[in-house]
């Protein structure tokens, strides 16, 4: 029992922490392989569940987002990079109510559909914090593993 209070400390404190330093090249990849199983997630190539061929892309492309974020502020905490992360996520799907020609022509574009997508779902909104959520997970797993104690 004791031991599980120590584990959710160590966990608390990994998400907190105020000197992090991300290695750049290995966020870089975490992204590069988030959208590399995106572009997956809504292809034919891989037969999916239906829930999860629903919200598995926006949930990893919100992971790919944090990871990013990791790689532009590789000193940040955790948490912060997770804000980043949402606020960006969040702005880029409210963003969605915004129907101008010049956004639109964006949108008629491969990336800038993946990027920008077309209309507002609430449900996307959820996604993007579990992909968040999961992406801060895997940096507390990879800083516990790389960080010198103490």
């Amino acid at each position: 029992m004791g031991n599980d209070n120590n584990c959710q400390s160590t966990s608390v404190k990994s998400f907190i922490r105020t000197s992090v330093r991300r290695k750049r090249l290995a966020y870089l990849a975490l992204a590069a392989i988030a959208v590399g199983l995106g572009l997956l997630s809504r292809s034919d190539w891989v037969p999916l569940p239906r829930f999860v061929a629903t919200y598995s892309g926006d949930t990893i492309w919100a992971m790919m987002v944090f990871f990013l974020m990791g790689v532009l502020a590789p000193r940040q905490r955790t948490l912060n990079v997770a804000i980043a992360a949402l606020l960006f996520s969040f702005g880029i799907e409210f963003l969605q109510f915004y129907h101008s020609p010049w956004i639109e022509a964006i949108r008629n574009t491969t990336l800038g559909a993946l990027v920008l997508g077309f209309g507002f779902k609430a449900s996307d909104l959820v996604c993007y914090t579990v992909g968040i959520a999961v992406g801060a997970a895997i940096d507390i797993v990879v800083l516990n593993k790389t960080a010198p104690a103490g």
